[in-house]
């Protein structure tokens, strides 16, 4: 099939999948993460842990939405896998702790045997920080079978050992001023009726989705699940962190980066409007240049947001079709919104996008 029929077929199909697409729901969105938080912060273990960390010494990672998959035309992990594994040969050789946000294995679309077979030397990556006990693991919507016994038992226990705790959720603990202040991970899928819990979300993606996007070779993060979407959802986990006192809140799950409540493109974007103001024409080029290598990324967005309150982040995924991946670093006192390229068979390398001192984020928050 000619590749204009192809390309026109994919614009039909995005198209398509949105309108089946039910939009998340407010309500149930704040339930779900309210309900979780709470059971976390009440010492439930089986929905995850309190862990300790000083806000000017610790250095951690956040990755999300691996989707790994089987390494044929759907699996949206294959562009970006040596530049992942490059990411985590830094992150455990300066000494991070890695928490590994949900949807890091593509199930939806394929058989867990399949993904360990295909994806042995990243998962061996993570595997590495769980024997030095600096690994924690969320479990997603792609990725929901790891929060069973059994399917974890029988193919994630041969490569990472009995030591592995698959969570929902993970909250972050630490001292500034005599008070305790909290970070909140989870994937982000919680209360979203299109992926939480929906059976027939599961049932398009594997037997329809899944056959089309081998045909036409299309990727999520292309897709963007519709941007209006995806801004909605993001705008909602924004809206329920500011419930919550004295904590941030990082997810996954949308595909999008956003850095203090704001996202990545929104971002650039005032920066270019800054920059041509002051007629910074070397500032300006280079921003041009980076906002037209991300017009995949932005193509479609319904609104420009800014959300007031810093208490929102969103790690972005490490599926983008051009090898990139993007992630949240808490290190030495800073928080930071951070991007790895691999080119040409380059080594992986590392571009902080944005950063601020946890000092001033925590200055920021709600008492």
């Amino acid at each position: 099939m000619s590749n204009p029929i192809k390309k026109m077929l994919a614009r039909l199909i995005i198209r398509l999948s949105g309108r089946l697409s039910s939009r998340p729901d407010k309500k149930a969105v704040f339930a779900s993460l309210s309900q979780l938080h709470e059971a976390i912060l009440k010492g439930k273990k089986d929905r995850g842990p309190v862990v300790p960390f000083a806000s000017d010494s610790a250095r951690i990672i956040i990755f999300s939405d691996q989707h790994k998959g089987a390494r044929d035309a759907a699996d949206d992990f294959r562009d970006a896998a040596a530049t992942y594994s490059g990411a985590l040969k830094y992150y455990y050789d300066h000494g991070y702790t890695f928490i590994n946000l949900g949807d890091c294995e593509e199930l939806w679309e394929n058989k867990p045997a399949a993904v360990m077979v295909h994806n042995q030397q990243p998962l061996q990556e993570e595997a590495r920080f769980l024997q030095r006990k600096r690994y924690y693991r969320i479990f997603g919507n792609h990725d929901l079978e790891w929060h069973y016994l059994v399917p974890r038992r029988q193919f994630l226990r041969p490569l990472f050992g009995k030591k592995l705790r698959v969570h929902e959720g993970l909250i972050l603990q630490t001292q500034y001023n005599g008070d305790a202040y909290r970070i909140f991970l989870a994937h982000g899928h919680q209360g979203d009726k299109r992926s939480d819990g929906n059976t027939f979300s599961k049932w398009f993606v594997a037997a329809i989705w899944t056959p089309v996007q081998r045909f036409l070779d299309i990727h999520p993060d292309t897709l963007s699940e519709s941007f209006d979407l995806v801004d909605a959802h993001n705008i909602m986990m924004y809206e329920w962190s500011l419930q919550v006192p004295k904590t941030l809140f990082i997810s996954g799950h949308t595909h999008k980066p956003v850095f203090a409540s704001m996202d990545h493109i929104d971002r650039l974007n005032k920066q270019l409007q800054r920059a041509t103001a002051e007629g910074d024409t070397a500032a300006v080029s280079s921003l041009e240049a980076e906002l037209r290598r991300r017009a995949d990324e932005y193509a479609g967005k319904q609104f420009v947001k800014t959300m007031a309150h810093p208490t929102y982040f969103n790690t972005g995924c490490c599926c983008f079709d051009d090898g990139d991946i993007t992630g949240i670093e808490i290190a030495d006192g800073f928080i930071r919104l951070i991007k790895w390229t691999r080119k040409g068979g380059a080594v992986a390398h590392r571009k902080v996008l944005e950063e601020c001192p946890l000092y001033y984020i925590f200055d920021q928050l709600n008492p």
